[in-house]
């Protein structure tokens, strides 16, 4: 008999297997009915303010100071709330404070000031601040982002004096008395400027590339690792990180030869503890050093080219054929035949190149490349990072009505998905960004071959969903005629300035409606050409604003952030970042140009996000679990 109780459902058709476990955790009606109540009151709440960047390229102290600031969120709450009860000097030296508050305090002390009468104001100014942000929340959300050593005492001051409640205002102002009195007062600001920064921005989506370029690629990580609600969509310079971690040779020599154009190798050498001394040695030993290309970049290029090209050779379905160019060199003309076409190259030392077996590596070069296997593997910090972007990331995100993605769904010219044979099954759209997921998981776990080399595919394959173009990596090289530089892109990149093509393209991932985006990086928004990072008629957006500060000339902005909140849809396109010295110095601040996208009819509550339809399904389950306690077809379990 029991077991035909097992398998039954209640009346609301919920498996009454599951309200019994659902029991365990409420075991009275009453329990389950609080719970319901929690959790519609928490429905009801404004939806949570999400910010989307992408393309940081290991720009630290500029992406250190977007979110400090919030990208402008703190200022525009400060602006709000204190109005023209402070002048903008005040203000400003408000949001430095919370956007730095041990070096802005360490500076005051130094000044031998008295800060009695500053510590009381200012303390006052940033509990109202608090309050006015904890009120977006439950108060048991607010609770868990409360700093563990002052909790009890901040939970107290975000608690608003009613009109004419004169004892509860005299009690913060003894409790703020209280923590000057007793010296506390410099850490108490700064656990307040933390809470501050923590409710402005419930939840951050960094749409990929983290790294290269930039020098602290490593402290940016260090950095989301520490943040309270982020998402990473895997970028190509991330994944080739990630592949270099697991073992990959191709990743790996392109990850060095990157740190090497861009004059980042400390953050190889210091940051992550590899050991490029051998290379250095073979390089300075192999190649002239009189040459326009330096040894240590000719060095990991040709190994590069070796072994991108044995790979390719393993992998004809990759269709890279194009891509191997070692036997296009005639060494005699000094040229390298593209595409039917002769070019000539910047150098002609080449002496590790055996012109009947070009792609193999020497005996020289197995021994460097053997070395940094080993050593990117054994990197514990970069162990640590990688970790991170696996457990915190993924190719793509669907995520309240937007689909999150760096770079493309590969699409053909007339805009019909993509079928790339991958594993010998012919995979498109959502599938084929599905399985690029699993194949980036299982190099990581499993480390096979056939896993790792997809890692370096999905750095720069054309078919590639992170990369979406040729990269002409030996070009940019070896080859001084900038035309033959040009990197076809996939036809996504076009196509998707058509709203249709658009919602072809959410629909494949199950979007649909008015309010349903999809969020690029991965291509910088030349908006000093006039070029709009709003495209598709609004259905798409590209959150690459050229956060680097190579790009910052090509792009004439310094990054952009979209922000989602319960009124609207914006985006922000920053300034370039002056330096910390200069924020504490003058309060220079990023400045920012916000442009509107979409304002909600109304504002948007958590029921209206993927949280919200979580909600709904627990209300229903608890409400099965309700009316199983009142026909006895569950007993209550009273203590």
């Amino acid at each position: 008999m029991s077991d035909v109780n097992d398998t039954t459902r209640d009346t609301s058709g919920t498996d009454i297997r599951y309200l019994r476990l659902l029991s365990r955790e409420f075991p009275t009606a009453q329990a389950a009915f609080t719970e319901v109540i929690n959790l519609e009151t928490i429905s009801d709440l404004p939806r949570g303010t999400e910010h989307f960047m992408s393309d940081v390229h290991g720009e630290y102290e500029a992406f250190e100071h977007i979110l400090n600031n919030c990208s402008g969120v703190v200022r525009e709450y400060v602006d709000s709330i204190f109005g023209d009860d402070m002048d903008d000097f005040v203000k400003d030296e408000l949001c430095t404070l919370i956007y730095y508050p041990a070096e802005r305090l360490a500076e005051l002390r130094r000044n031998h000031l008295n800060l009695s009468q500053w510590y009381k104001a200012t303390l006052m100014r940033l509990v109202r601040l608090a309050r006015v942000l904890s009120g977006l929340y439950t108060r048991s959300k607010v609770r868990k982002a409360l700093p563990e050593d002052y909790a009890y005492i901040i939970d107290e001051l975000l608690r608003a004096s009613g009109p004419g409640e004169r004892s509860r205002h005299e009690y913060h102002k003894r409790i703020i008395d209280s923590i000057i009195e007793n010296g506390a007062a410099d850490d108490f600001i700064c656990s307040l400027a933390a809470l501050i920064k923590r409710l402005a921005v419930d939840r951050l989506h960094l749409v990929g590339d983290v790294y290269d370029r930039g020098p602290h690629g490593d402290r940016i990580m260090d950095r989301l690792i520490a943040y309270h609600d982020i998402d990473v969509q895997w970028g190509n310079h991330d994944i080739a990180w990630m592949g270099a971690a697991a073992g990959s040779e191709a990743c790996i020599a392109s990850v060095v030869r990157t740190q090497i154009r861009y004059g980042t190798l400390d953050m190889v050498e210091s940051a992550y503890g590899i050991s490029l001394r051998e290379l250095a040695l073979f390089a300075e030993h192999t190649y002239r050093a009189d040459d326009v290309i330096s040894p240590l970049e000719k060095a990991i290029s040709v190994i590069l080219f070796k072994v991108e090209g044995q790979l390719i050779r393993r992998h004809p379905n990759y269709r890279m054929d194009s891509r191997l160019l070692l036997d296009k060199i005639d060494l005699l003309h000094g040229t390298v035949r593209i595409d039917g076409e002769d070019y000539e190259l910047r150098t002609c030392d080449f002496p590790t190149i055996d012109p009947h077996n070009p792609y193999e590596l020497s005996t020289d070069e197995r021994s460097v490349m053997d070395g940094l296997v080993a050593a990117f593997r054994d990197s514990e910090r970069l162990h640590r990072h990688v970790s991170f972007l696996y457990d915190h990331g993924s190719v793509y995100l669907v995520c309240n009505g937007n689909l999150l993605f760096h770079g493309c769904v590969p699409l053909e010219e007339d805009g019909s998905l993509t079928v790339v044979v991958a594993d010998g099954v012919a995979r498109s759209g959502r599938g084929y960004l599905d399985w690029c997921d699993r194949v980036a998981r299982r190099a990581w776990h499993a480390g096979d071959q056939k896993a790792l080399d997809w890692m370096w595919y999905l750095w720069c394959g054309l078919r590639s969903p992170l990369a979406g173009r040729v990269v002409k990596t030996f070009e940019r090289t070896f080859v001084a005629d900038r035309s033959a530089w040009v990197e076809r892109e996939d036809p996504y990149f076009a196509l998707t300035n058509d709203a249709a093509v658009c919602e072809r393209v959410l629909a494949e991932f199950g979007l649909a409606g008015p309010y349903c985006h999809i969020v690029n990086g991965h291509k910088p928004v030349l908006e000093r050409k006039g070029e709009s990072p709003v495209k598709g008629g609004g259905k798409r957006l590209v959150v690459d604003g050229g956060f680097c500060s190579a790009y910052h000339r090509t792009t004439g902005i310094a990054g952009y952030t979209l922000i989602s909140t319960p009124r609207a849809l914006s985006i922000k396109a920053h300034r370039p970042f002056l330096s910390v010295e200069a924020a504490l110095a003058v309060n220079a601040d990023i400045l920012s140009n916000t442009t509107v996208i979409e304002r909600y009819e109304r504002e948007l509550k958590v029921s209206d996000s993927d949280t919200g339809r979580e909600i709904e399904e627990q209300v229903a389950d608890l409400k099965a679990l309700l009316a199983a306690y009142r026909t006895g077809e569950i007993p209550e379990r009273r203590a």
